[in-house]
């Protein structure tokens, strides 16, 4: 898909609508692409090639060397411009590729696996960057197994597995419809009476000690609500700290997943 939106490659059936129209040469000037395989030409002078990348997407040699010279002091790499590329590491060649991504402002910006390579530092720059692009104005289409980053920069979402889009809608609306009545609470007392009091009502999922402190993690029975759970244990116990348990994106996607495989059938 991300090669067809390219026109890298030509769709079998369907077709691509870019801002209300059927997809052009011309828009290929309106999309940055961060592809996953990193394309930088290993004997070139970075700031060679990242003029080079610039001129390419319909700046001209000023606005390009203009531009260029901001993003490299932004991320503070005004050194590396006659450093050839082989020199730098995976980490530091990706952030010259991502400014020739997002150099000549693009409409739409495509990132796979934008993270790659980077060190927690380096990965908040640019997911710092990706936000402030986006709330300027930017769509930007990000493509990545990494579900931590999706709960952090994405708004909607569309999980593909073999495939097939198996769930997408918001962020938010999707964990939301991934609740199941767990909670976890921190509470001090017998554990045992706290364990007896739950009773047939609730599901103790998970326990934790330390010290005289206890994490339990707990699944409401059907019809009851957490002030029913509350009151069945606050006689036997005093409770410090109580939370919903909201499945991760990471969770989500493997619940999805596992529930649109096919099932098989072995005869004997």
């Amino acid at each position: 898909m991300i090669r067809i939106i390219n026109q890298i490659t030509g769709p079998d059936e369907g077709r691509i609508v870019f801002d209300g129209r059927p997809q052009s040469q011309d828009n290929i000037y309106r999309i940055g692409y961060l592809p996953e395989e990193r394309g930088l030409y290993k004997k070139m002078k970075v700031g060679e090639q990242a003029l080079y990348l610039a001129r390419l997407k319909g700046l001209s040699n000023h606005d390009a060397k203009k531009a260029l010279k901001e993003w490299f002091e932004k991320f503070e790499i005004d050194s590396w411009w006659d450093k050839k590329v082989e020199e730098l590491s995976k980490g530091m060649a990706q952030k010259v590729q991502f400014i020739t991504t997002v150099l000549h402002k693009p409409d739409l910006l495509i990132l796979d696996e934008p993270f790659s390579g980077f060190d927690p530092i380096n990965t908040n720059i640019i997911k710092a960057e990706i936000l402030r692009l986006r709330d300027e104005g930017a769509t930007i289409m990000l493509s990545t197994h990494n579900m931590e980053s999706v709960e952090e920069i994405c708004d909607e979402i569309a999980l593909i597995n073999k495939s097939k889009k198996i769930l997408d809608g918001s962020v938010k609306d999707v964990k939301n419809s991934f609740r199941n009545q767990t909670y976890s609470i921190s509470f001090t007392g017998d554990l045992l009476s706290f364990g007896n009091a739950l009773w047939t009502n609730f599901e103790l999922i998970d326990k934790k000690s330390q010290d005289d402190v206890h994490k339990c993690t707990i699944k409401l029975g059907d019809g009851k609500k957490l002030n029913d759970l509350l009151q069945a244990v606050m006689p036997t116990s005093e409770i410090i700290e109580v939370h919903e348990v909201i499945p991760s994106m990471n969770e989500i996607f493997i619940q999805a997943v596992s529930e649109n495989q096919p099932e098989i059938i072995v005869e004997s």
